[in-house]
């Protein structure tokens, strides 16, 4: 993986610098693993950290930086006026991003000052925040940043596995995160704005003292092999991944190129994963770390025989997941979907303010 970049200087006055000074940023698509070096770094004495606050991608949508197409207000009219308003400000543009810097700050401060005493930085892992990556570093430009890569392919199969029952197609039509995250995450990964760490899943997995080592040196922080013994330290509840981390104690090599008999054995899957990354363009696949001409040699090399889909248990989050992905197919077209769309309105009605 490529080295970390040196911290870059910012125009912020001293006295806002302090919290971005203790904030790490882990970047990521989801299922690629951050979840697993979230808790591995919450284990540190250094790092406290809770499951994906969600609290960057909403403001950098008020308004300013980009609109929300569905509020309570006219958002082409908010725009507008926000960026007429902050055209008249003293410092312009560098005023709007003091006062989202001075709100962020008060909430990653007063969630800082709850860390066990000694813990020096707050780590946020929202996989949303890679889609606001232009917002996130104009507001914090000299925080820490993980970048976190994976196979695109392991990452697909773990989304669609997770969340779709397997169901590559409609995983896709909901979300297409490949062609979604590696463009922008790789963009950024060559431009290097801030100061940026990029390590990939697979080293995690299969050499997860050095990449420790490696991220312990970029933060300034001792390095605690200890830590990859994660479920040590606890943290908070919260989104993420709710089986992954519980199933094992320390990183383990074993879900590094599953996806590849699967995809081998089902021409489907692979076709759902090639249209994806058909459109993300070679030099984003070689600064994410799989170039186009050796993305799919493991998938060459596999068995397709050795695939056995998994056994689910049927415990009550795959109970959920697999009921929800009946009611999402096709819900538009179901006479279900008609019915939720006129419950939604009455709700939207009765509860009106």
């Amino acid at each position: 993986m490529s080295e970390a970049s040196a911290p870059s200087s910012s125009s912020a006055p001293a006295a806002e610098a302090s919290v971005q000074d203790r904030l790490i940023f882990l970047i990521s698509t989801p299922r690629s693993g951050s979840t697993l070096l979230m808790r591995i770094l919450n284990a540190t004495s250094a790092v406290y950290s809770r499951p994906e606050p969600h609290i960057l991608p909403a403001l950098a949508h008020l308004g300013f930086w980009e609109r929300v197409d569905q509020a309570p207000y006219d958002q082409l009219q908010a725009q507008q006026a926000i960026r007429q308003f902050v055209s008249d400000l003293p410092d312009g543009d560098e005023d709007y991003w003091a006062a989202c810097r001075a709100y962020l700050d008060v909430l990653y401060g007063r969630m800082l000052s709850t860390a066990p005493e000694g813990e020096r930085y707050f780590l946020d892992k929202t996989p949303a925040n890679a889609l606001v990556l232009p917002f996130l570093q104009k507001v914090y430009p000299n925080a820490r940043y993980i970048v976190l890569t994976r196979h695109p392919a392991a990452i697909f199969s773990s989304y669609a596995q997770s969340f779709f029952d397997g169901d590559y197609s409609v995983a896709a039509g909901f979300n297409p995160i490949l062609s979604r995250y590696i463009p922008v995450m790789a963009a950024f990964l060559r431009e290097r704005p801030c100061p940026i760490l990029h390590v990939s899943y697979e080293d995690i997995a299969t050499q997860p003292e050095v990449e420790l080592e490696r991220i312990s040196e970029f933060l300034g922080i001792p390095y605690e092999p200890e830590a990859l013994d994660y479920k040590r330290k606890d943290v908070a509840a919260g989104l993420g991944d709710p089986l992954g981390v519980k199933q094992h104690s320390r990183p383990v090599a074993s879900s590094v190129a599953k996806w590849a008999p699967e995809l081998a054995a089902d021409a489907s899957k692979f076709e759902v994963v090639a249209k994806q990354l058909a459109g993300v363009a070679p030099e984003d696949l070689a600064t994410w770390g799989t170039p186009a001409d050796q993305i799919w040699e493991p998938m060459n090399a596999a068995d397709p025989t050795s695939y056995k889909p998994k056994k689910k248990n049927w415990d009550r989050w795959v109970l959920q997941r697999r009921v929800l992905v009946w009611l999402r197919r096709d819900i538009n077209e179901r006479p279900l979907g008609r019915l939720l769309r006129k419950v939604r309105f009455f709700c939207d009605v009765l509860l009106r303010g």
